[in-house]
């Protein structure tokens, strides 16, 4: 990777960075999405992207590193195309996500946050996708897919490196790029927001009984 930004890549965010900035009552305070937005240019927090951002926001480079090193969603090498995260937490866990995440890692070869060598896939262990309803969980860049299997995970990241289309069980219609999701994080709207269901019949469980007993949601 070039150690400096094209000028006319540079530009563009500088002037997307700034539509950020906008939003927010004090600079630093955009650091997060503007993270977010160097992700979706370079799949991960480069050099020359914590390089640019101090610069935006008048920060030092050791401050913008000590928020890209903190959070786990800022990667510091280049990611894979698609981040598969499975849920290896408690509840998933004994639902059978320790035992997706054992073969996953034996079927790509790769253990948790290494991409496999065509560049398609980042494999990542997670601690909790808040999908316990549907547990186990896989996540592909941050789109549910429910009700997992062994099987089911390996067709996914099959389809992955065959590129085609996957859908997850909830959210938008079909799972976008990693650097495509990215971008939305950074706060640009893709136009998917309102595909497919954000609340599946688990998660609804709780109110049809309170419903169903005369109670109303609060």
């Amino acid at each position: 990777m070039e150690q400096n930004f094209d000028s006319a890549v540079e530009q563009r965010l500088r002037d997307e960075a700034a539509q950020i900035l906008g939003r927010y009552p004090q600079g630093r305070s955009a650091i997060m999405p503007i993270l977010h937005l160097i992700q979706s240019e370079d799949g991960f927090v480069s050099p020359r992207g914590i390089v640019l951002t101090a610069d935006i926001l008048g920060l030092t480079r050791a401050e913008v590193s000590a928020v890209a090193t903190f959070y786990s969603q800022y990667r510091r090498h280049p990611n894979g195309e698609y981040n598969v995260g499975v849920c290896t937490n408690a509840l998933c866990a004994v639902m059978g996500g320790d035992t997706i995440w054992d073969d996953l890692t034996e079927y790509l070869g790769i253990g948790s946050d290494e991409t496999t060598a065509d560049g398609k896939i980042t494999l990542e262990a997670l601690e909790c996708n808040a999908g316990c309803d549907y547990a186990p969980v896989v996540m592909v860049n941050w789109e549910f897919f429910d009700n997992q299997t062994p099987a089911s995970a390996r067709q996914i990241v099959d389809d992955i490196r065959d590129s085609k289309d996957i859908h997850p069980t909830r959210g938008a219609d079909k799972v976008h790029t990693f650097k495509e999701t990215e971008r939305v994080l950074a706060g640009f709207e893709d136009g998917h927001v309102d595909e497919g269901p954000s609340a599946g019949h688990a998660s609804l469980a709780g109110i049809r009984i309170a419903h169903g007993n005369g109670g109303q949601a609060k």
